[in-house]
Parts: structure tokens; C-alpha cells; sequence
């Protein structure tokens, strides 16, 4: 059965092969290619300095974020369940400023760059314009957790609304506070009026482009609401792998950092290659130690990921 090459992966070589599994245009994004740039602000709570010290989000601040439709290719229809939704953020400025990239999965469908290049590589088109069938199931059948995220999303109705959609940040960062304790912290964007969702047949009967026209109603109408949540910590969880929940994590403890307020629709161009990377991180918010994130780090800060 396929399993992940033993070759030296490289985060160029998982954006190639994104673009090639993807059938995406050379000069899209290799993942999240169809996507809407907004712009807001940010409200910290009374209790983000127990969290984190960083000026990131312990301070009002403008936004600039920008809610997708996961894959290469932009012709997806936003109906699609097996598309993850996105919502990249950056906040605060002047040397204090966090980029935080989240999706409508809370984990990712690889755990090494080797096996997110074997995920990759078994959906690659074949003669016919579609991945074999057989290659991706021996592929899956060898590497399980690969499945966890599809599982995941599969099992949802699909979203009726980026306004409407819970997003989670995958990886585990450890945040330091005012005192200098330091714990493992999953970001968690709720929000605020609940999950919107669809039945299957009001999502037949959607535009392929609705959730980004909605999203200009609904923010013309007035702003958008979400809930930024740090999920906390405890001894034993697998802050190394991505591709598995943290135990009961739907249910622990959470604490509020503060609210995300989108006020308005930025043209595209504000949100272009290199406008969220990563590795910017403000004081108070560590890199993830995984492996995936420091790829996904490498590879923006190149602008690999257009």
C-alpha cells in the first residue's frame, strides 16, 4: 500500500503538488484560491491579559481578513461540503502585529510534510482528468488520520454563510502572559449569532458563488460578529499533531480573547501574496512547534502560496 515518500519533502514541493492535485492555475493560491478580503476591528476582553501578554490581542485594533473556499481550483462551488471555509486574520500593528490562519475543520489532513505530500500526490489527475479511486483508498487504508479531516466535514450540513461558520486554528501555540506562565493555547473563531447551515437541497439550489455574495449583503446590512476563543490546555495533549483533537476539545474550558467586528468589504488586491504569513507573531504568541506549521510558515513567508 502507498505511503508517505521517503524523499526530502520541501514546503515548494507540497505548493506544487497543491497546485497539481488541485488542477489550479499556475497564478492562483495554491489552497484557499477563491476568497473574499474584508476589513474591521478588534475588541480584546477583560480576561485576554490572563492568556497572553502579546499587544496582538490584549489591545483594540483594526482587521484585515479575508474568508475563502479551500482548493486551488476557483471554479469550486461554494456548496461543496468536502471545500473547507477559511478566515485569515491579521491583527494589531507596529511591530506588535499576529497573523492567524483558521478553518471550518478543527484539524489538518497531514501530520509530516512527507505524508501531506503522499495525501497529495495519490489525488493527482490521472489521463482521464480524475485521481484513481484505487490509488487514494490504499493510500487512505495506510495512513487513517489522513481521513479525519474529510470525516470531519463530511459529517456537517454544509454552510450557509462565512458569517455563519465556526473556524479553528489547527495547530497549538504556546502563549505566555503578564506573569510569564506559558500554556498551549487553539485558537477558535465562534460566531456570534451561531452556525448557519444548510439542507441539502437548499444547497443544491445555491449559486455556485453564494457565500461570497451573502457575504456582501449581510456585511452592507450591518457588521459581522465573531468570538475569539483560546482553548486551553491540559498536560498530556498532542500539541505535535494536527491531525487529531485535542481530548474533549468541543467541550473544555475556553476563554474569550475578544471580538472580531467585520464592518466592510476591501478590494482583493488588500489581501495579496505575503498579506498573512505565520510566522508573524507578536510577543505573547509562540510558533506552533509541529512540523506542518512551520512549513505553512516557510512557505508563505516566500509567498510560495500566492
Amino acid at each position: 500500500m502507498p505511503k508517505p515518500p521517503t524523499r526530502t519533502v520541501t514546503p515548494a514541493s507540497i505548493v506544487e503538488a497543491m497546485r497539481a492535485a488541485s488542477h489550479g492555475p499556475s497564478d492562483a493560491r495554491a489552497s484557499f484560491a477563491r476568497g473574499q478580503c474584508v476589513r474591521g476591528t478588534y475588541l480584546p476582553s477583560n480576561r485576554a491579559s490572563e492568556i497572553t501578554k502579546s499587544r496582538s490581542f490584549t489591545t483594540p485594533c483594526r482587521v484585515l481578513g479575508r474568508f475563502a473556499v479551500d482548493g486551488g481550483n476557483s471554479g469550486a462551488a461554494d456548496s461543496d461540503r468536502r471545500m473547507l471555509r477559511g478566515f485569515s486574520f491579521r491583527l494589531g500593528s507596529n511591530g506588535h502585529r499576529s497573523d492567524i490562519l483558521t478553518q471550518s475543520a478543527p484539524v489538518h489532513y497531514a501530520r509530516t510534510l512527507a505524508q501531506m505530500l503522499g495525501f497529495l500526490e495519490a489525488r493527482m489527475p490521472g489521463p482521464d482528468g480524475n485521481p484513481d479511486p484505487a490509488r487514494v483508498a490504499a493510500f487512505s487504508a495506510a495512513n487513517p488520520e489522513t481521513l479525519h479531516q474529510a470525516s470531519y466535514a463530511g459529517a456537517r450540513p454544509p454552510t450557509a454563510s462565512f458569517a455563519g461558520t465556526t473556524y479553528w486554528g489547527v495547530h497549538a501555540f504556546p502563549a505566555t502572559n503578564a506573569k510569564g506562565e506559558t500554556r498551549f493555547i487553539k485558537f477558535k473563531v465562534s460566531p456570534v449569532g451561531g452556525d448557519l447551515v444548510l439542507s441539502e437541497d437548499e444547497a443544491r439550489a445555491k449559486p455556485a458563488d453564494f457565500l461570497h455574495d451573502d457575504l456582501k449583503i449581510r456585511i452592507a446590512a450591518g457588521d459581522v460578529r465573531f468570538s475569539l476563543m483560546a482553548l486551553l490546555d491540559r498536560p498530556g495533549d498532542p500539541v505535535m499533531d494536527v491531525t487529531i483533537r485535542w481530548p474533549d476539545e468541543g467541550h473544555r474550558e475556553a476563554v474569550r480573547l475578544g471580538t472580531i467586528v467585520i464592518t466592510r468589504i476591501a478590494p482583493n488586491d488588500a489581501c495579496g501574496a505575503g498579506s498573512f504569513d505565520p510566522a508573524n507573531l507578536a510577543e505573547g504568541i509562540g510558533p506552533p512547534p509541529d512540523e506542518i506549521f512551520a512549513a505553512r510558515s516557510t512557505a508563505y513567508g516566500r509567498k510560495l502560496l500566492v
